[in-house]
């Protein structure tokens, strides 16, 4: 079967690719699709994240194991792309270039047959421009409202009387 994705960029503007895919290819080759549809070297760090149906992150699948080797990894290259993708679960969110944050949303469109005399992956659409630099992310935890920064009850990090320790500990 050929997975059909949009993978659109994070941004006010519209920007995406629509691009097919074999559901047996691995991730690894999903990355090296969707960063030569958008532009990209493919010389940065990128990790897919699975994802619910509100787009919150979850497990990583990272293109290299950089982990210190107490937690296991998933990796892309060992990763069937469906093994994470499928009717039930037809999100995730990649994020490539970890300095950047280029984030985007990819979603499952359809899942069709294979079409003879098709080279796949195939990058069926494109749309808009990346901009010269990765859009801007706010980022703030769940149930923290922007008032709550502006008020005076957190503490003061540069006042050190306040603070319950004795800084000269060790």
């Amino acid at each position: 079967m050929i997975y059909r994705f949009r993978i659109i960029l994070d941004t006010e503007e519209d920007v995406f690719r629509d691009i097919e895919i074999d559901e047996n290819s691995n991730l690894e080759e999903f990355h090296n699709v969707i960063t030569q549809s958008f532009g990209f070297d493919g010389s940065e760090m990128a990790s897919f994240y699975t994802s619910d149906e509100q787009w919150n992150q979850g497990e990583e699948i990272s293109l290299f194991d950089m982990s210190d080797g107490s937690q296991p990894v998933r990796l892309m290259n060992e990763t069937i792309l469906s093994d994470v993708v499928h009717e039930a679960s037809v999100k995730l969110i990649y994020i490539y270039d970890f300095l950047s944050m280029w984030t985007f949303m990819v979603e499952l469109a359809e899942i069709a047959e294979f079409e003879d005399g098709r080279e796949y992956p195939n990058t069926m659409f494109v749309h808009g421009q990346l901009p010269d630099t990765a859009p801007e992310k706010e980022f703030k935890a769940d149930g923290v409202e922007d008032t709550d920064f502006e008020n005076n009850d957190f503490i003061d990090l540069d006042d050190y009387d306040e603070l319950d320790f004795n800084e000269n500990w060790n």
